[in-house]
């Protein structure tokens, strides 16, 4: 049996098929649905920032119990990157504005003799199952106090945007955040450099 929707049927080869349809669309962030799981949102005191080759994922870290737990993975699309790299900057400043200084600096820990592997890390991590899917985001939004900042997580997706995860910060880990993130972007800009590098003029 013939699927009337593929493109690539005998029939509809080469013809513009009539059931099938595409449009542009725009969905605003400010009404975005807010499911009961995500509402609450999640609080935790670090991220791990990873990057594939389509996508960077975060898993945002909870470090003060045992085990330690990723408490939240949100999948974001390369571009969403310096878009949250500077909508990060831009509530610094507003917080700095607002509160008169930037967020207190974090106590810089002694470094390690060795820096530990991906894979270390991760075996000292418990990843529940309906987190370790992840949450996928195109689009973000972030709030702060003094004390603390949400990042909102956004899936712009038809009919209605859905907020898909909901995370807490305190309002020191941004900066480290800022600063891990903009590393992660350089080395991706880097590394699709040295795979694409530009083609030479033509003599």
């Amino acid at each position: 049996m013939s699927n009337p929707l593929h493109p690539e049927n005998e029939g509809n080869r080469g013809k513009k098929n009539p059931q099938m349809f595409s449009q542009d669309i725009q969905i605003a962030n400010l009404s975005a649905r807010v499911p009961e799981k995500v509402a609450r949102g999640v609080f935790t005191t670090g991220v791990l920032v990873l990057q594939g080759a389509t996508e960077v994922v975060l898993d945002f870290v909870l470090r003060m119990n045992q085990p330690h737990q990723v408490a939240a993975r949100v999948i974001l699309p390369h571009s969403l990157v310096p878009q949250l790299i500077e909508a990060l900057k831009n509530n610094l400043e507003n917080y700095r504005q607002a509160f008169g200084a930037a967020p207190p600096a974090m106590p810089t820990p002694p470094p390690p003799e060795s820096p530990p592997t991906i894979e270390e890390i991760y075996q000292d991590l418990k990843i529940a199952d309906d987190v370790m899917v992840g949450a996928y985001a195109n689009s973000v939004m972030i709030v702060h106090t003094a004390s603390d900042f949400c990042l909102e997580f956004i899936s712009n997706v038809y009919p209605k945007a859905v907020i898909t995860a909901r995370v807490f910060l305190s309002a020191p880990q941004v900066p480290v955040l800022v600063n891990t993130l903009t590393q992660s972007w350089q080395n991706m800009q880097s590394k699709h450099q040295q795979q694409h590098p530009p083609i030479p003029p033509a003599p």
